[in-house]
């Protein structure tokens, strides 16, 4: 089960851990996907996928941030903001301008998580920076920051056969032989973001951009 179903805190409860999770914020990760667990499985959510994986390793505990839900995870000493937007992928860049913004931090410092329709299922691409690929989050990201210059990991998801819609390729499931990819790729995407943070982004670009993840 993914992190779509977010449980609910008491307000009193929420203070304290947002209160104690926002000092000295070092990374915000952004991973993209939709809201609601009618998106759970889809293919535009495998960045939450990659969160999920984060989330477990690094025990952080997620609490309501407003624009998003967000846990704050300890990466070997690097402090990092895993975030889930609660708006739609086509609207991310509110988020990340917020959490930027909250947390003193330039776009350099932000790790974006998220499907990719240009790549095969299962390859994975970690850039430093570029365009937006057709992906409509990277898009929203861009228009916000005024930048493009922010990190992002992209999980191929392939593209939709001959005549098929591409939205209703994203919004949904991969069949059992690509989820089965997919969650391989998401397990290396969560250890390239980790390296990408405590590494750097050419180590994990040098590391994880082959055509499939090991």
């Amino acid at each position: 089960m993914h992190m779509c179903a977010f449980r609910r805190r008491s307000p009193a409860r929420q203070d304290a851990i947002d209160g104690a999770s926002d000092a000295n914020i070092d990374w915000v990760i952004l991973a993209l996907g939709n809201p609601g667990p009618q998106y759970a499985e889809s293919r535009h959510n495998v960045g939450w996928w990659v969160a999920d994986l984060l989330l477990k390793r690094y025990g952080g505990r997620l609490a309501d941030a407003g624009v998003c839900h967000r846990a704050t995870l300890d990466l070997d000493g690097t402090r990092a903001l895993l975030a889930y937007p609660k708006t739609y992928v086509n609207r991310s860049g509110a988020a990340a301008k917020i959490l930027l913004e909250r947390h003193n931090l330039d776009a350099t410092r932000l790790l974006v998580i998220c499907d990719d329709i240009n790549l095969p299922v299962g390859t994975i691409r970690v850039r430093k920076k570029g365009g937006a690929g057709g992906h409509n989050g990277l898009s929203s990201i861009i228009d916000a920051l005024g930048t493009k210059d922010y990190s992002r990991i992209r999980l191929g998801v392939g593209r939709q056969a001959d005549g098929a819609s591409q939205v209703d390729h994203v919004l949904g499931a991969p069949t059992k032989s690509e989820a089965a990819e997919l969650r391989s790729a998401a397990d290396s995407a969560a250890d390239a973001a980790a390296m990408a943070i405590t590494g750097g982004l050419e180590a994990a670009m040098n590391a994880y951009n082959r055509s499939k993840p090991v």
